[in-house]
C-alpha cells in the first residue's frame, strides 16, 4: 500500500470518524428531545387525568344541580296547586259574604286576582244600584190622591155632556 493510498484511507478514517461524532451528537439530541417529550407526554397525563378528575367532579354537581331543579320544580308545582285551592276557597267564602255580587264576575287563580275582580265586581253592582235608583225615583208616583183638575169637556161626546151637566145640577 502507497502512502496516498494510506492517506486516502486515512482521510476515509477521519470523515467516517468525523460521521460518527455528526451522527452521535444527533443521537444525543435526539434522545434528549425525547427524554423532554416524554417529560411532556408525562405532564400531559398528569394534566388529563386531573381535568378528568374535575370533569367528573363537575358532572356529579350536575346531576346533583339537576336533581335539585326537579325537586324544586315538583315542589313549586304542589304550591301552585295549593294557591289556586287555596284561592277558590277564598273566593267561596268572599262570595258567599257578598250575596248581591253575581259569582261569573269573579274569578281568579291567586287571593290578589280574587281581590282585583271582587273590587271590579262591587264597583259594577254599585254603578248598576244606582243606575236602576236613579231609573226608579225618575218613575216614581207620590203617594196620596193627584190634584183635582177640573174636567176637559172637550173631550166628551154630547150625551157625556149632557149626563155631566144633569150631575152637576143635582
Amino acid at each position: 500500500m502507497t502512502e496516498e493510498e494510506v492517506a486516502a484511507l486515512e482521510e476515509r478514517l477521519a470523515e467516517a470518524e468525523a460521521e460518527v461524532e455528526r451522527l452521535q451528537t444527533t443521537a444525543a439530541d435526539r434522545e434528549a428531545r425525547a427524554a423532554q417529550l416524554g417529560e411532556t407526554l408525562a405532564q400531559a397525563k398528569t394534566e388529563l387525568a386531573s381535568r378528568d378528575e374535575a370533569l367528573a367532579a363537575l358532572r356529579d354537581d350536575l346531576s346533583a344541580a339537576q336533581a335539585e331543579v326537579a325537586a324544586a320544580c315538583s315542589e313549586a308545582d304542589e304550591l301552585r296547586a295549593s294557591l289556586r285551592s287555596a284561592a277558590e276557597k277564598y273566593r267561596q267564602a268572599v262570595l258567599a259574604s257578598r250575596a248581591e255580587v253575581p259569582p261569573d264576575l269573579v274569578s281568579g287563580e291567586t287571593v290578589e286576582e280574587v281581590d282585583r275582580q271582587l273590587e271590579a265586581a262591587l264597583h259594577m253592582v254599585a254603578q248598576l244600584r244606582s243606575h236602576l235608583e236613579s231609573q226608579a225615583q225618575a218613575q216614581r208616583v207620590p203617594t196620596g190622591a193627584p190634584a183635582r183638575r177640573a174636567l176637559d169637556l172637550a173631550a166628551l161626546s154630547p150625551t157625556e155632556k149632557i149626563s155631566f151637566g144633569l150631575i152637576q145640577r143635582k
